[in-house]
């Protein structure tokens, strides 16, 4: 039997097969219907979370890392690393944007399904930390101490998301992401305290957009608030904390360690809503952005085309 005679056996048997008869023997019937918004988002909470139990690079690689480096690293290390997200970050751009599921979807199912996750990376290192270092112990300050790191690796990765919206390109990215993220720990007020840092951008508004500075100064009043010292100069008995780390470090003492983290929790929610924007404006200029390149090969080809013809 050669090729064709296949080919006509093929079309014969499905022509004769119930199912042909099934697909073009009557009006289709539409059953279905549309999937609402939260279907959508617990569908992609579900697939999300699903994908990243096997995958070693996105949480698993990054957890034994930072047990390792716990008892010599502290919150910046934790927060540098996470940008190690940004490749997975790229191919969810990519879904959106082929049209797969909606931004709004994605923005809420990516933020719950990746919760658990990042809970065990602050958790595990959290608790090696306070054990080898000899932080305050109570329940109050540890439940404080991992929920800043909880609130920042989120913030972190909705960083990386809103640059992933506009930088695609794996390499740009990475290198991007980790620019932000050294800047914003030099503006942070740690390695350089707030009257160091030139007023002029750096300090005003950069020092006070930098999420590193609600860490740090969430971190010291968390561990430090509270405590008397005795005074070594042979004043008063005893010195209080408070007065160090307003004068020394310059922490501002004003409100209490919650309103840094409930300003953390905001700065999450404006990150996220930066990358449903983002996102939504990238899907709109897509079609014209290829409409454009489309255009202008065409003018090129004409032009190589009427360069080639002899006059």
């Amino acid at each position: 039997m050669n090729a064709k005679e296949a080919i006509d056996t093929l079309v014969t048997s499905y022509q004769s097969s119930p199912i042909c008869h099934q697909n073009f023997g009557g009006n289709l019937e539409r059953n279905g219907s549309q999937a609402s918004f939260v279907t959508h988002s617990l569908v992609i909470t579900k697939q999300s979370f699903v994908n990243m139990y096997p995958n070693l690079g996105y949480h698993w690689l990054r957890l034994a890392i930072y047990r390792f480096d716990a008892n010599v690293r502290w919150g910046h290390f934790l927060l540098f690393m996470a940008i190690g997200g940004f490749p997975y970050f790229v191919e969810d751009i990519k879904e959106i944007l082929n049209g797969h599921y909606g931004v709004a979807a994605f923005v809420v199912g990516s933020t719950f399904s990746s919760i658990p996750y990042l809970l065990i990376i602050s958790l595990v290192p959290g608790a090696i930390t306070c054990s080898l270092v000899g932080l305050r112990k109570s329940f109050e300050h540890f439940a404080y101490f991992t929920s800043l790191l909880f609130a920042c690796m989120l913030l972190v990765k909705s960083l990386m998301m809103i640059i992933t919206s506009i930088v695609p390109n794996f390499l740009m990215g990475i290198i991007i992401g980790a620019g932000i993220q050294g800047r914003m720990m030099l503006n942070g007020g740690f390695f350089r305290l707030l009257n160091d840092i030139p007023k002029l951008f750096w300090r005003y508004p950069m020092h006070y957009i930098s999420f590193q500075k609600y860490v740090n100064q969430g971190f010291f009043k968390n561990e430090f608030k509270g405590l008397m010292f005795p005074d070594q100069t042979g004043g008063s008995p005893a010195i209080g904390v408070e007065e160090i780390l307003r004068s020394y470090w310059q922490v501002e003492m004003d409100y209490s360690k919650w309103v840094d983290l409930a300003i953390l929790l905001g700065m999450l929610v404006v990150h996220r809503l930066m990358v449903l924007g983002l996102i939504k404006v990238v899907e709109k200029m897509k079609p014209l952005v290829k409409n454009l390149r489309a255009k202008s090969l065409k003018r090129s080809k004409l032009v190589v085309k009427n360069l080639s013809t002899p006059k």
